[in-house]
């Protein structure tokens, strides 16, 4: 009878993926059908504990993330766990056997969110690792469907393109980050004093990782290959918005792109899916 459990922990990731992001819901929407409640439960799974370090701020974040973390992998033993979000979410790293190190990463990045730090070149990168690049790698697991093959050569890709979305992220949430949560991620950069030679440097890195991720973009099975392509427009789309802006222009607000521009580029993104011009 758990399978009216695991229904309701499924629907619960859907419905916080729907609420937390647009874009991405857009995206997996697009995915072949067998893929998009995988997703959805990864996504509901990044969201919880993105919002535990972001969020909630009258709480003990580093109990709450300890006591996250423990939960996490004691659902993936039992493979079972009374938070809907963490059932759903086992329930693909046993299906799709998604290596417990990524998830480990992903955490770890988490508890460096904890901290007031100055990143050099080594934390941001692994910083960019655990947040970002390996949850690419457990989209791509899904992905790829058990094919180890396929996902170690689509893999380099895969964690380019997470990469570029975290930094454009980043980017988007430069002031918040900075004003709200007194975070700079970027090394050798002080946003007191940042300037457009600071933003060209970061942008240089982004179109690089993006070059570097629609060449695997163009590998992906035909089951993933749109939904993913996708992403990669909205994100192609906010990055040209922020190149547009100044330094100065970006440290004001959110830098965002409308709803009704989303659909917009979700109907371009089916034409070149179908007309193979991706």
């Amino acid at each position: 009878m758990k399978e009216i459990f695991d229904q309701l922990s499924e629907d619960f990731s859907k419905l916080t993926t729907k609420r937390y992001s647009t874009s991405f819901s857009l995206g997996i929407y697009f995915l072949g059908k067998e893929m998009r409640q995988p997703i959805y439960s990864i996504y509901g799974f990044v969201r919880l504990a993105d919002e535990i370090v972001d969020s909630f701020h009258e709480f003990d974040k580093k109990y709450l993330l300890d006591k996250f973390k423990e939960d996490t992998f004691e659902a993936i033993a039992l493979g079972i766990s009374l938070n809907p979000i963490l059932n759903s979410f086992q329930k693909v790293v046993n299906q799709y056997q998604i290596d417990h190190e990524l998830i480990l990463l992903f955490l770890n990045s988490m508890e460096m969110d904890l901290l007031e730090k100055t990143y050099t070149p080594e934390l941001y990168g692994e910083y960019i690792l655990g947040s970002a690049e390996v949850v690419g790698l457990m989209c791509l697991k899904v992905f790829t469907s058990g094919n180890e093959l396929e996902y170690q050569r689509l893999k380099p890709s895969a964690m380019k393109l997470g990469s570029a979305f975290q930094k454009i992220n980043f980017l988007r949430d430069v002031k918040t980050d900075y004003q709200s949560l007194n975070r700079c991620y970027f090394p050798n950069v002080n946003l007191s004093k940042f300037c457009d030679l600071d933003k060209r440097a970061i942008e240089k890195e982004i179109e690089d990782e993006f070059a570097a991720a629609l060449i695997g973009i163009k590998m992906l099975p035909l089951s993933s290959r749109n939904g993913v392509y996708l992403s990669y427009v909205y994100y192609k789309k906010l990055f040209c918005k922020i190149k547009g802006l100044s330094a100065e222009k970006i440290m004001t607000g959110r830098i965002r792109i409308p709803n009704h521009l989303k659909i917009g580029l979700m109907f371009d993104s089916m034409i070149r899916h179908k007309l193979n011009v991706i």
